[in-house]
């Protein structure tokens, strides 16, 4: 039987990562948002785990709701980075300066 302490462990190495990914790579918006991603699901790790150990299903419900969430989010920032792609010809953060009004 896997232990609550195993999943917590592992929901907080993949938001470390995530947090390290952020911090460490400025430069492409694509690897910022699957970093996003990667915080959101390292959360819901945390929510499902609670979620059966305790025996209550409102950690489920918490996790449909952050999920349809990042699924809108992803589909939206990959709309932006589309648009932003088609007028600069590149997704670096440090060339998307030009936008400041």
């Amino acid at each position: 039987m896997i232990a609550l302490s195993d999943y917590l462990i592992l929901g907080a190495i993949l938001f470390s990562l995530s947090v390290t990914g952020i911090f460490l790579n400025r430069k492409n918006v694509i690897i910022l948002l699957m970093c996003v991603e990667l915080m959101l699901l390292a959360v819901n790790i945390n929510f499902i785990a609670f979620s059966h150990f305790l025996g209550d299903n409102a950690g489920q419900v918490f996790v449909f709701f952050i999920l349809t969430v990042a699924a809108a989010e992803a589909a939206i920032g990959l709309a932006i980075l589309v648009v932003l792609f088609r007028n600069t010809r590149t997704i670096n953060v440090e060339d998307l300066d030009s936008l400041k009004g």
